[in-house]
């Protein structure tokens, strides 16, 4: 079964290669036939690795020790829950499982673009297969997951105590899914920039793709926190981690493009940044990979040092220059006439909010690399602890916090004097009320007190925001308030989603700010 397993991956290599190659040149001859082989293929690519990963399972649910994996990652008397975990418990079983979720994504986005994007789809598959083949060919010539040992063990190593919980089973693969998935976007922007459609068809289509990562990378962060909470950290759920680092950067970048990008659906702006967005998401992910994986920088979540390291920055540098070099190449045919036309709008509302995200994902970027790049110039490794982190990101969080209660309120193009004070007045009274109640209750002047206060304000405009939306439905079609409030957040899902989000998000930064003011800490011995 191993050499059936093996035998497998090195096909879907081969297949990948093939697939890559094929629906790059039926692009650019504008061969039908060569871009439904590429199709073909990529399904095949598919269809062989879910071979692979079956036979580990089963390897792994049998307790074959002659395979080097599984004596390294199981034993007899490993839960069976804990068995199938163990797939992603090492470096090779998780390179396999990140491989597996590719191809099935790739399957999907060629079932869903049969009749649509057909211009696209060519340069998506070839992106995709690109990926595939890079994560094949590390499993075919570098960490082959079906090494057998030259005597099978009569036990297995066990897995690791500490992935020997719950969190184990959905965390891996809740982040596993943000980090794959964010391949798609990534697909459809190469495959915009090659092909030239620049327009916003490329954006829709791969809209819900871009969600569902976010979701993924939402589970997986707060996920890995309850995780740490309970396992790592004596009551701490955040220790900036440089692998805690490389999970939530490219949720940064994520986030902000979900909300740059309404601004080019609406008003035809800041094309080339969101194209810029989601090309440093991907690389945020392949990045992470790198982290975890190369022992270059010392983390309770990475994998044993490895010589992995060298092949992700090739990899990386190869994704940074080619899609770069895209960018460049279309720079004049993504440039737009329309501007910002006041800085109190909507637009620069939104614009404000990214820098915010992008400024906190380059300050952890920063302080994560900061130790290796210092070894590399004075040849001592300075470490960045969470007083930098906490220090740089406070200050850029309130300011984060305030602009989600001000971007879903005020007017686009320009807001008017009228406009800001029915928009604010009441959120903002809410706030200063918070604020000065907080104070009377004693609570110093600071970080925490400026959340809670910002946190009512936003939750203010939310609430503002439904209760306005139902009257007005309320007034025109004589609904019940029940009924109004209903059809008002169904027929409008994407914006009243968005505010059920922002509440979701005050609730962490409270959360986040009082557990850092009221915590506690008892040594006992």
């Amino acid at each position: 079964m191993a050499a059936l397993g093996r035998l497998a991956i090195c096909l879907a290599l081969l297949f990948a290669a093939y697939a890559t190659g094929v629906s790059i040149l039926g692009a650019i001859r504008r061969r039908r036939h060569l871009v439904r082989s590429g199709t073909h293929a990529a399904y095949a690519v598919f269809a062989l690795v879910v071979v692979a990963v079956a036979i580990l399972l089963h390897a792994l649910v049998e307790h074959d020790f002659s395979l080097e994996y599984v004596a390294a990652y199981s034993s007899s008397t490993l839960p069976l829950r804990y068995t199938v975990a163990a797939l992603w418990g090492g470096q090779k079983g998780s390179l396999l499982f990140w491989v597996c979720m590719l191809t099935v994504f790739t399957a999907i986005v060629q079932l869903q673009n049969r009749e649509r994007n057909r211009e696209l789809m060519p340069w998506v598959t070839a992106t995709l297969m690109t990926t595939a083949a890079f994560f094949l060919g590390l499993l075919t010539f570098v960490t082959d997951p079906f090494e057998r040992l030259p005597i099978p063990a009569r036990e297995g190593a066990d897995l690791n105590p500490l992935l020997q919980n719950y969190w184990m089973t959905i965390h891996p693969p809740s982040l596993y899914t943000g980090y794959v998935s964010a391949s798609v976007p990534f697909a459809f922007a190469i495959a915009a920039l090659a092909a030239g459609r620049l327009g916003d068809q490329w954006i829709r289509s791969v809209r819900r793709w871009a969600l569902f990562s976010w979701f993924f990378l939402t589970l997986g962060n707060l996920f890995g926190a309850r995780w740490a909470y309970e396992v790592l950290g004596w009551g701490g759920y955040w220790a900036w981690d440089p692998v805690e680092n490389a999970a939530f950067m490219p949720w940064l970048v994520s986030t902000a493009y979900l909300h740059s990008v309404m601004i080019q659906e609406k008003k035809d702006m800041l094309r080339v940044w969101n194209m810029v967005l989601v090309l440093l998401t991907f690389s945020l992910t392949i990045f992470g990979t790198f982290l975890t994986r190369s022992g270059v920088i010392s983390s309770v979540h990475s994998f044993t040092q490895s010589g992995l390291g060298p092949f992700f920055i090739g990899f990386l540098l190869v994704v940074l220059v080619v899609s770069g070099g895209l960018v460049v190449y279309r720079l004049p045919e993504l440039r737009t006439p329309a501007t910002v036309e006041s800085f109190l709008s909507r637009e620069a509302a939104f614009l404000f909010n990214n820098l915010v995200l992008v400024g906190i994902a380059f300050a952890v970027f920063w302080g994560t690399v900061f130790p290796v790049v210092s070894e590399w110039v004075r040849g001592v490794k300075i470490t960045v602890g969470p007083p930098f982190f906490n220090r740089v990101n406070a200050p850029l969080g309130v300011a984060l916090l305030f602009l989600a209660g001000v971007g879903p309120a005020i007017a686009w193009r320009r807001a008017s004097a009228p406009n800001l004070w029915r928009a604010f007045a009441g959120p903002v009274a809410a706030g200063l009320v918070a604020a000065v109640a907080l104070a009377v209750a004693g609570m110093p002047l600071g970080y925490a007190h400026s959340t809670f206060a910002i946190g009512v304000f936003v939750l203010g405009t939310i609430v503002q925001e439904f209760w306005r939306g139902m009257r007005a439905r309320q007034a025109m079609l004589h609904e019940s308030p029940g009924r109004a409030l209903s059809r008002l957040v169904g027929k409008n899902r994407r914006r009243y989603g968005g505010y059920i989000i922002h509440v979701g998000v005050v609730a962490v930064f409270v959360g986040v700010a009082a557990s850092s003011v009221f915590r506690v800490e008892v040594q006992q011995t």
